[in-house]
């Protein structure tokens, strides 16, 4: 918010969960009061029940960038999804068109089956690409699967090819914050909390009512399947607790080594 100021600045949103409307507290959007202090874009724009992705978020980028220009700002791209950011300043490998029924087939094998069941599959069928997949990703398994079974070639193969980048090398800064790790852990404990308090418990009932897929990204934001858990009698308050935020503590080491491994020229800032 100061640098956007400072800078006559638009924010961008390049976080994959905060581009859903009904999960303003759960992905600890910005308020509607920092909205309106500050111009931001790309927050909230899309329904829970889409299947939003990269290449899509690329799309309105290019659309918010012209707006910016044209307005004479500069945008500041803020978020957590690095794979985002890799597409932005790298380029985006150029997929091809899936057959409607191939699609319509795995969509519905993600929802009927577990996903370690659709990673073996998806090891035996396409084991190159399968080793950088996690077994707990069904979105990104489905669509391996969806690849391969189209057009018969590894998913890996068609992402050997970066594409352009939206943002020309020399054109942009990059900056990663690091705090500390258990500052972090802690500060994240406590955000949780303060999730709870805001209302989080009723933006997952609310969810639920949706009935969505279980494969839909929305449905992997941190924290909702262990509310909707709880929603449904399976775990306590306490226990929900606990695993959302024992999965927060997961997903900051990922994304720790994803920022070590890709954003590695990137200046570092400590907090």
């Amino acid at each position: 918010m100061r640098l956007a100021r400072g800078l006559d600045g638009v924010i961008v949103n390049a976080d994959s969960m905060q581009v859903y409307e009904e999960l303003r507290i759960l992905t600890a959007r910005p308020t509607a009061e920092e909205e309106r202090t500050v111009p931001h874009r790309l927050y909230g724009h899309v329904s829970a029940g889409q299947a939003y992705s990269v290449a899509r978020w690329l799309e309105d980028v290019k659309a918010v960038l012209q707006e910016i220009e044209g307005l004479g700002k500069r945008a500041i791209f803020v978020g957590g999804t690095g794979l985002y950011f890799k597409a932005l300043t790298a380029g985006l490998s150029p997929l091809p068109e899936i057959d409607a029924d191939v699609r319509a087939h795995w969509r519905a094998e993600g929802i009927s089956r577990p996903p370690q069941e659709l990673y073996a599959e998806l090891m035996r069928r396409d084991p190159r690409t399968a080793a950088g997949l996690r077994p707990t990703d069904p979105q990104r398994i489905v669509r391996a699967l969806e690849v391969v079974d189209s057009t018969g070639r590894p998913l890996a193969e068609f992402q050997e090819d970066p594409g352009q980048p939206l943002l020309a090398p020399g054109l942009w800064k990059g900056i990663v914050v690091l705090p500390e790790r258990a500052t972090l852990h802690a500060r994240a404990n406590a955000r949780f909390d303060q999730m709870l308090e805001m209302g989080a418990v009723n933006e997952v009932a609310r969810l639920k009512e949706m009935q969505l897929a279980s494969v839909l990204p929305a449905m992997r934001a941190l924290g909702v399947v262990p509310l909707l858990r709880m929603l449904e009698g399976q775990l306590s308050r306490e226990e929900a607790v606990e695993r959302s935020k024992a999965l927060t503590r997961q997903y900051i080491k990922r994304q720790s080594t994803w920022l070590r491994q890709h954003m590695i020229s990137w200046k570092n800032v400590k907090i």
